[in-house]
């Protein structure tokens, strides 16, 4: 009854404006015929669709463009890798958008999750294209099932003629990937915020907008605040963006899932959401508790990168958030993260049931999830069985067995991984000499009696899905 009442208000609204204050007017079309009930946006207002496809939208000369909220059932034609649902604002003001079907049932499907490719130089893009590769056989494997894909941001480490390329790669995965701008994305030595979307909109559009696929609303936002000072930013969502997500969810009927993607975390752990700190204000969102507050109607899943690392934070009952590792590992200098996560990306299912997910590392079988050590390999682990299992949260059930006899209950833990250690403890040889390993919470631990002979170590996931590993399997 709401989402009625607001179209219908809208839509007096706008049949009331004079000629000289509609400033964008047009039609959203299929195959010649319009559709109705599309949102239309300039980044602050928004217009709907009547039942010809006709919009008429007050917009701001200042903003950039005029883009659609891609409907459940339709696609945007895709060129360049660039899905283009928008169109620059328009001088003469008009702006017609056309929308293609999509095939069959868009109710159950999958997403692919990246984050932080980051590409520094030109001969990464390489170990990009077989990142893509793997993306492709993993789609492949899905029960055909079609695919989407989003990019949580640093597309590029900071040479912003690398997007045409990087687009060029990706697209061997097979699937279309939409981006949300990361830090490295940014323009930079600007006098001000506002100048730091230039790069990333000339190649990808506007850097926040919505769109839906199936029974799913997503939302792409853009939360790197730069400050006008050489290459600093904080994690933070300004007002004008609130607004605009404030719009756009009043058209979402509440209990829907909703998807958001940014490229710096909401939160990583319980304690930045509980206290602010000035020394991690890039490290994550600050204003997190307005976005919090927005998605409180939904069944909400936060997606985002930045950290280079793993964290699954169920952050209240309806909000999970989803830190992805890189898909370069440490900046293409490793094959492992800094906290010991393989590189890859995350794999959801969508279905009419609900939503769920995995890890995938690549370059490894879909089943590789954990790595089992010990005290005899890592002095700090001594008197321990320990298992890093990336891709855990508080919800998983590990067990573990020693020389065949069950051990336990495990406890989780916070440390760093040995792999990682003994990986970046000398970057002498490598592009980056900044790279060091970082603590992080999914590790598991029982006491490891003298003299003991094989570790083994069972997970099982939220949603049933078991893992096994065993000493000497893996690294």
């Amino acid at each position: 009854m709401k989402k009625l009442l607001l179209t219908i208000l809208l839509s007096t609204f706008c049949a009331g404006l004079n000629a000289a204050d509609v400033k964008v007017r047009g039609r959203v079309l299929c195959d010649g015929h319009g559709v109705a009930g599309v949102w239309v946006s300039d980044g602050e207002r928004f217009a709907q669709t009547d039942a010809k496809g006709r919009y008429a939208l007050v917009a701001d000369d200042a903003n950039r463009f005029v883009f659609v909220s891609v409907p459940a059932g339709y696609d945007a034609p895709v060129v360049g890798g660039v899905v283009r649902f928008f169109h620059p604002m328009p001088a003469d003001g008009r702006c017609d958008f056309e929308l293609l079907r999509r095939p069959g049932d868009d109710a159950r499907y999958g997403l692919i999750v990246t984050a932080d490719p980051q590409i520094w130089a030109r001969k990464e893009f390489v170990k990009l294209a077989a990142a893509a590769d793997d993306i492709a056989a993993t789609v492949r494997s899905c029960d055909g099932r079609p695919f989407q894909g989003i990019c949580c941001g640093d597309i590029i480490s900071h040479d912003h003629s690398f997007y045409g390329q990087y687009n060029e790669t990706m697209a061997r995965s097979g699937i279309v990937f939409r981006h949300v701008m990361g830090n490295h994305d940014m323009t930079l030595y600007g006098r001000s915020h506002e100048t730091s979307c230039d790069k990333y909109e000339e190649t990808f559009g506007p850097a926040y907008y919505s769109y839906d696929i199936g029974r799913v609303h997503y939302v792409m936002l853009d939360d790197n605040f730069y400050i006008g000072r050489d290459y600093f930013y904080i994690g933070y969502l300004e007002e004008r963006q609130l607004r605009w997500l404030e719009e756009d969810l009043s058209h979402v009927e509440p209990g829907s899932t909703v998807f958001v993607a940014m490229h710096i975390p909401s939160t990583c752990e319980e304690k930045d959401r509980k206290q602010f700190r000035y020394e991690g204000a890039g490290h994550t969102m600050t204003n997190h508790r307005g976005l919090y507050e927005l998605l409180r109607p939904f069944d909400a899943h936060i997606v985002s990168g930045h950290t280079h690392t793993t964290y699954n934070t169920p952050i209240r009952e309806g909000l999970y958030e989803h830190v992805v590792p890189s898909l370069g590992g440490a900046w293409w200098q490793g094959e492992l993260c800094t906290d010991g996560t393989p590189r890859g990306y995350c794999v959801f299912e969508i279905d009419p049931e609900g939503v769920s997910w995995r890890y995938k590392c690549t370059d490894h079988p879909a089943d590789v999830q954990m790595a089992i050590y010990s005290g005899a390999e890592h002095e700090p682990f001594a008197g321990y069985a320990v298992a890093n299992i990336w891709a855990s949260d508080p919800a998983w059930t590990v067990t573990f067995e020693i020389d065949g006899r069950p051990a336990g209950p495990a406890e989780r833990f916070a440390a760093y991984d040995p792999a990682a250690c003994r990986m970046y403890s000398d970057t002498s040889g490598m592009d980056h000499r900044w790279i060091y390993p970082s603590i992080s919470d999914h590790y598991y631990r029982v006491p490891l009696p003298e003299g003991a002979r094989s570790i083994a170590v069972t997970a099982t996931d939220r949603f049933g899905r078991t893992y096994r590993a065993e000493s000497g399997q893996t690294r």
